[in-house]
């Protein structure tokens, strides 16, 4: 069967760009303070969810709703299921938009948005390839589930339950990375450095918070010291400014009697590539480490301003390594907080690991590196180990056709730090929607999504779905 797939995209060009930005205009940031029993990870995820299934239920598809945790849809039938996993969660907008991050806006070919590129335009590009051959009838051998996550950017709880309640798709895919195909992926894992909320210098920190999510780099931190009763605190504001001038932050200082405000803002970025970004957070705490705090206060700010400051590669920390097929281990410090005699007083490093090494095996080389400096180092309770699918799996070399078809360029394998619902799937892989050159804007300020690339990404997507379930 032939079938024009770029004029079928064509035909419904305005339709699928109405779709998505239904779905940008709702803001579905995770929300641990309004979540309920029927909104697991607050009203945002749940409603983006429910919109894509009532826009599949339009579409004549068989629908399902895993309690709020999932949504999912099917076409098809046959022995075989193909999976499509795909999440409608986004991480905070956070500050540094030009234009509304939830009231999407197309400039200059580009459409502006959180959620653009990660993960609501992707999974509009491949909805409208399956809906495509569903409008066209074409007869599949194999069953297509498509899978709508919602907790995809903070701990995967929603395919957690999902899979209790459900049997994983023979193979698949997801649309949330890159073309020409991600077929390897990093082990994934949290390691929380614990503090007590003790001083016992004669600086006093009083607070400091930094970063959204863990897998982001923070793109801002924020300190309030109190300062001794004989230093004149007003000259802060002048070694302030020589640092932020010597260094790529920018920063305030607020001067109240003794205590001292300071904020250092950065650049945002994805977690799985910090050194694309600048941890405002190890900025500011570097600053602040060359003042006389005490305590836990000056451990915290000794392992967040010297050990991983710039530390992607977790030299520092002494938990480096690189394999030859999956590269280096990349170091996250995504999330920061410390309040004077609190409880829970911590900083989250999130690394991408390659095979070779455990979440326990980097334990023990934080023990060893910062172990003094620390009150404890605990796991998250969630971790993805090291995957990878081989390239003459015949998923694998069928995607890769497709992407050679219709770019006209050799497709070849990656291997990220990212982690992607692909590899809920033994044979499952990341697939699109970014294609090699663009500008990766995601879990930054102005995310984008090229909208011809949008267009490109769905015929792509049609063909694949089709050839995979012919």
């Amino acid at each position: 069967m032939s079938i024009d797939f770029q004029k079928e995209v064509d035909a419904r060009k305005e339709d699928l760009l109405a779709d998505l930005f239904t779905l940008l205009r709702i803001n579905s940031e995770r929300d641990d303070s309004a979540v309920t029993a029927d909104a697991p990870f607050g009203p945002g995820p749940k409603a983006a969810m429910l919109k894509l299934l009532e826009l599949a239920e339009r579409d004549g598809f068989k629908t399902n709703n895993v309690d709020n945790y999932v949504g999912e849809f099917e076409y098809g039938e046959g022995d075989e299921t193909l999976g499509i996993f795909a999440h409608m969660d986004v991480v905070p907008a956070g500050t540094g938009w030009d234009s509304n991050p939830y009231e999407p806006e197309i400039r200059d070919g580009k459409i502006f948005a959180r959620g653009s590129s990660d993960d609501k335009g992707p999974t509009v590009a491949c909805y409208y390839g399956l809906k495509i051959l569903k409008e066209l009838n074409v007869p599949l051998s194999k069953k297509i589930k498509f899978v709508i996550g919602t907790d995809e950017e903070s701990g995967w709880a929603d395919m957690d339950y999902y899979f209790a309640h459900a049997e994983k798709p023979d193979f698949g895919f997801s649309p949330d990375a890159e073309f020409p195909i991600i077929n390897g992926e990093k082990g994934n894992i949290t390691e929380y450095l614990n503090f007590d909320g003790t001083n016992g210098g004669t600086f006093i920190l009083k607070s400091f918070q930094g970063g959204l999510r863990e897998n982001m780099v923070p793109e801002s931190g924020t300190a309030t010291i109190t300062v001794p009763a004989d230093f004149d605190a007003t000259t802060l504001e002048k070694a302030f400014a020589d640092y932020t001038e010597a260094n790529p932050v920018t920063g305030t200082v607020t001067v109240d009697g003794k205590d001292v405000t300071f904020v250092v803002s950065g650049k945002s970025a994805h977690g799985a590539n910090p050194q694309t970004g600048i941890n405002g957070a190890t900025y500011l705490a570097r600053f602040l480490n060359s003042y006389d705090f005490g305590g836990a206060a000056k451990g915290f700010l000794k392992v967040a301003g010297d050990y991983a400051f710039v530390d992607h590669d977790g030299e520092k920390l002494g938990v480096a390594i690189e394999d030859a097929k999956m590269g280096k281990l990349s170091m996250n410090a995504g999330v920061f907080n410390f309040v004077a005699d609190g409880t829970d007083n911590r900083i989250a490093l999130n690394f991408r690991y390659p095979q070779g090494t455990t979440p326990e095996t980097i334990k023990a080389g934080l023990d060893k590196t910062i172990g003094a400096f620390v009150q404890e180092i605990t796991l998250a309770e969630h971790g993805h180990t090291p995957h990878y699918v081989p390239m003459d799996d015949p998923l694998v070399a069928t995607l890769l056709q497709v992407y050679e078809d219709h770019t006209g360029e050799k497709g070849y394998e990656q291997i990220i730090g990212g982690g992607t619902f692909g590899r809920l799937m033994e044979r499952g892989v990341a697939y699109g929607a970014m294609f090699p050159g663009a500008v990766d804007t995601m879990h930054q300020a102005n995310e984008f999504i090229v909208e011809d690339d949008l267009y490109r990404a769905a015929v792509i997507y049609a063909d694949a779905i089709y050839r995979l379930a012919k």
